[in-house]
């Protein structure tokens, strides 16, 4: 079902459609495919449709809406992906995975590279005791 356009930052107007609606209870959410028509525009960003998408379906906190999978058609104008609407923020973090959660800034990435933490993982194993938990400490 799609609803009436909405004027947004942008110049035109988006038209937001969800398909395949359910309620997964056992995951406490709503799950849905996004249907998005942006004639003349770029593709819209993922902030702009979560806070349609929580007008369209009357939620109060805006990051209990996640949008992932989008994929423009050939030749602009339309998008696809999913959305879920969680029940509360807190079964959105518990269930949700960790990369979207610091998508949506609900979790921190963690710091240093890959290549950093390795090292600092195998120069610890060389220690034990006091020593490993100072060496730990002041790392950080």
């Amino acid at each position: 079902f799609f609803f009436e356009p909405l004027a947004m930052s942008e110049k035109t107007p988006i038209r937001v459609g969800l398909r395949n609606f359910m309620t997964n209870r056992l995951l406490m959410r709503k799950q849905f495919v996004v249907e998005c028509e942006h004639p003349g525009r770029g593709t819209v960003p993922k902030k702009e449709l979560q806070e349609k998408i929580a007008q369209i379906l009357k939620v109060q906190e805006v990051n209990t809406v996640v949008l992932f999978h989008f994929k423009t058609a050939f030749g602009g104008g339309k998008s696809k992906g999913f959305g879920l609407v969680y029940d509360n923020l807190s079964a959105c973090k518990r269930y949700e995975p960790k990369y979207r959660l610091v998508r949506l800034g609900l979790a921190s990435k963690k710091s240093g590279s890959r290549k950093q933490r390795k090292e600092k993982k195998n120069r610890l194993k060389k220690l034990r005791g006091v020593k490993k938990a100072k060496a730990g400490a002041k790392k950080k």
